[in-house]
């Protein structure tokens, strides 16, 4: 009979066992997954709405302005000279020019 209840008593339930890593899910999701879901969606939603004279700053941090856009290609304007082409996935983020102020 003491084995019985030894066997029974250090068992525990399959919840207690489960739940610290179903909360444990539960905090990263909402930590880590969701706000990097939410940003990915934000940054696709702003790469579709690039269009040309739009200014915008790349991942190396090259200011320019689009002069000609594509599906995956976007050529820049750096100055009245020089134009360079990059994939559409390399601007950081289109800069807004506030009245007054350039």
């Amino acid at each position: 009979m003491f084995q019985f209840a030894a066997a029974n008593g250090g068992g525990g339930s399959i919840l207690g066992l489960v739940g610290p890593f179903v909360l444990m899910f539960v905090v990263f999701y909402f930590l880590l997954i969701r706000p990097q879901q939410k940003k990915t969606k934000t940054r696709n939603s702003m790469l579709k709405a690039l269009k040309k004279g739009d200014k915008v700053v790349t991942i190396g941090g090259l200011h320019g302005t689009i002069t000609e856009i594509s599906d995956d290609i976007v050529v820049l304007r750096v100055n009245d000279v020089t134009k360079l082409t990059f994939d559409r996935g390399s601007i950081s983020h289109a800069v807004t020019i506030v009245e007054g102020k350039e």
